[in-house]
């Protein structure tokens, strides 16, 4: 079964924590913190597979968590970093965030991709001894690593698409010209899937051709089978319009053809301006008469027009060096550059962002996402370590903000569950 689209969920290991620890060792009095950092947490990491053709994998495994970076421990030993986790995809998969639809990654090349980064491993409590802090108490804890919700889409990479009505005969050319053998029948949408096949001109030289499976009219609206593989030709260089102008289903062939550019216009405004190339297959049960009508028709609007018959081979090869000496001026492949983190994301400022509000029992409730971080490296049983949290909300602007609020003494703040009473 072909599958080109699904969605994951991908979690980034946490960085483990740090260690709150003291030397002992005989012989040496007040050995002092010798508490160790935690190790990072794994990232994850998406990497292009030429084995894999379909993404059918993901909808049966949804979720893909990296392990945690291991704690600190005593005597200054830092946690082991955890591993890494591979997440193999085909060649030409888009990694989209799935609610903003931002591009993470394109997997169109080996290059592996961190898509999810894991978190730092938090400090040991041998990082706050100072000459008036010998006895620090509290260490810090690792950071979460980064998750997200993704959209994984497959758009295949190949040179050329070859489109058209079903049953024109795209299937028998494919056969003909590659080693790909797609199912070929005498019925409307015999091939279900995209095939590629690798078209050898000479031992140096070669294409990607792509059997795009059969459109329709309204394919672009959802209609019909081609709707779902109309991505499949966007990265494509050139298009080979197959066109059946024998005219054996009862069809026009003037009006299979404009059918099928309009139904590429309205799905994609560059798709319909990419370089076409117009293939008049079947033309060993047509007439001359039909032929050369077609032809007339299609070199007046500009477009080179070739006479097959995929069937006997009859002018394939003549189409197949016109494939390629029109690929010899196109630009490659198209790629997509991952988007740019927004820019309210991406602002220096806004990792201390925070909210006060004061509920109707009179307490100032604060909102930070960055503040459970520091209430977990905080020691509520240590002097010091609170003094650090006392720290962290006045270089942060908290107390500013509750002071103009008009907050008064013994009003009672609520940090993420955690109350204190204010005293000045």
């Amino acid at each position: 079964m072909f599958v080109d689209q699904a969605f994951i969920r991908v979690r980034a290991g946490k960085g483990g924590d740090g260690a709150v620890s003291f030397h002992r060792e005989k012989y040496v009095a007040a050995g002092g913190p010798d508490g160790g950092d935690g190790g990072r947490g794994g990232n994850v990491i998406f990497v292009a597979d030429t084995n894999k053709t379909t993404l059918m994998e993901f909808k049966y495994k949804t979720k893909y968590i990296a392990p945690d970076g291991e704690p600190g421990r005593a005597r200054q030993c830092s946690g082991r970093a955890a591993e890494d986790l591979l997440v193999r995809v085909p060649l030409g998969t888009l990694v989209r965030e799935k609610e903003s639809g931002r591009l993470l990654a394109d997997l169109s090349d080996g290059e592996p991709v961190v898509i999810a980064r894991g978190g730092r491993g938090g400090w040991g409590n041998q990082h706050f001894a100072t000459p008036t802090r010998q006895i620090p108490r509290f260490s810090k804890p690792g950071l979460p690593g980064e998750e997200f919700d993704l959209k994984l889409e497959l758009k295949l990479l190949a040179d050329v698409g070859l489109v058209g009505f079903p049953n024109v005969g795209k299937s028998t050319l494919v056969s003909m010209v590659s080693a790909a053998k797609p199912k070929i029948a005498n019925y409307h949408f015999t091939t279900l899937t995209p095939v590629l096949g690798v078209v050898r001109i000479d031992s140096e030289k070669s294409f990607v051709m792509a059997d795009i499976p059969g459109l329709i009219e309204g394919a672009s609206e959802g209609v019909g089978l081609g709707h779902e593989f109309l991505r499949h030709v966007e990265r494509c260089r050139l298009m080979v319009h197959i066109v059946d102008v024998s005219g054996c289903e009862g069809r026009d062939p003037i009006e299979d053809f404009d059918l099928i550019n309009r139904e590429l216009q309205n799905f994609s405004e560059d798709l319909a301006q990419r370089p076409m190339l117009v293939a008049a297959n079947k033309c060993d049960i047509a007439t001359e008469a039909q032929i050369e009508a077609f032809q007339g028709e299609i070199e007046r609007r500009g477009y080179r027009f070739f006479p097959i018959s995929a069937a006997t081979r009859s002018g394939v090869d003549a189409l197949i060096d016109a494939v390629a000496a029109a690929l010899d001026e196109l630009p490659p492949v198209l790629r997509y550059e991952p988007d740019p983190l927004p820019m309210e994301e991406a602002a220096p400022g806004d990792s201390r962002r925070f909210e006060i509000t004061r509920g109707d029992d009179g307490i100032y409730y604060i909102k930070a996402d960055w503040m459970p971080r520091i209430l977990a490296s905080v020691n509520m049983d240590d002097y010091e370590s609170l003094q650090y949290l006392q720290r962290t909300l006045q270089n942060t602007g908290i107390i500013d903000r509750l002071e103009e609020m008009g907050i008064q003494e013994n009003d009672t703040v609520d940090i993420d569950g955690f109350e204190f009473d204010y005293l000045r």
